[in-house]
Parts: C-alpha cells; sequence; structure tokens
C-alpha cells in the first residue's frame, strides 16, 4: 500500500511539472522583424538554426535554390500572428544552402510560408509597414518573401 500512495504522489508531481511548462512549450516565437525585407538569408536563417527552431536540413531544394526548412516538432513559429509552415531562403555561397539545379534566385532571397489567406496576410503585412511580396502558394497558404540581389 505504502508503494502504491508513493507511485501516486510521483505521478502526480510528474503531471503538474508537465502541466505548469506546457505554457513553455506551447509559446510561439514571432520571426516578422527580419520580414520588413531589410536583412538577409543568412541572417535570417542562421539565427533559427542556431536555437534550433528550425530543422538543420531542408525539408526540400527548389530548383532555382530556395531552401525550405520545417519548424521543429513541437515549435510554434508565427510571422505576423500567422502560423509558419516553413521558413525559406538562400543566400549565394553560403554552406547553410543547398544549390538546387538550375540558375539560383538571386545573391540572398528568403522568407516564410505561411497558414492564412493571400488578402489578410498582405494586410498584416503591409500594416507592420514591410514591403515584402506576399505570393498565392495554394488556398489558405501564403508566402511572404524578401529578395536582394
Amino acid at each position: 500500500m505504502k508503494h502504491t500512495a508513493r507511485t501516486s504522489r510521483i505521478a502526480v508531481k510528474t503531471a503538474l511539472v508537465s502541466l505548469l511548462a506546457l505554457p513553455a512549450l506551447c509559446q510561439a516565437f514571432g520571426i516578422e522583424g527580419p520580414l520588413d525585407c531589410h536583412s538577409n538569408a543568412h541572417d535570417f536563417i542562421a539565427p533559427l538554426l542556431e536555437t534550433n527552431l528550425i530543422e538543420t536540413k531542408p525539408m526540400r531544394v527548389e530548383p532555382n535554390s530556395i531552401n525550405a526548412f520545417r519548424p521543429v516538432k513541437g515549435v510554434n513559429l508565427t510571422a505576423y500572428g500567422f502560423k509558419i509552415y516553413a521558413v525559406v531562403g538562400y543566400q549565394k555561397n553560403d554552406p547553410i544552402f543547398k544549390e538546387g539545379k538550375g540558375d539560383p534566385i538571386g545573391d540572398s532571397s528568403y522568407g516564410a510560408v505561411v497558414w492564412g489567406g493571400d488578402d489578410e496576410v498582405l494586410k498584416k503585412v503591409r500594416d507592420a509597414g514591410s514591403d515584402a511580396v506576399v505570393h498565392h502558394v495554394a488556398p489558405f497558404i501564403t508566402a511572404i518573401f524578401c529578395k536582394r540581389s
């Protein structure tokens, strides 16, 4: 009986600690700052890699060399309040990025693909003062993109 009571107390304490830690695990990380398009792909992607907010290996490399990185499982990245599906980028001669089979898009391009409608995303981006390109990807999936030559 003593063993059962002790095990129950440990289980309750573990559950309480887990519940207290839950808000930290569910915290959203907003990354809209660099999406003002005054940065470059390296300075946008490198801190996300260093802090383990995105996967180290791109989930996809486009022919134009744009690398798409998925957020690490359990990480909630947002841009302008929209949940991020992937962060994207390419910077010429930077080992972080893999080259595609075609011509690179430019010297440095970066952005985020978010879950949200084009018009809503465009409004939030413009309200924040960014001149990023907002591009329709699929229904309720929109890209926010900065390109520097």
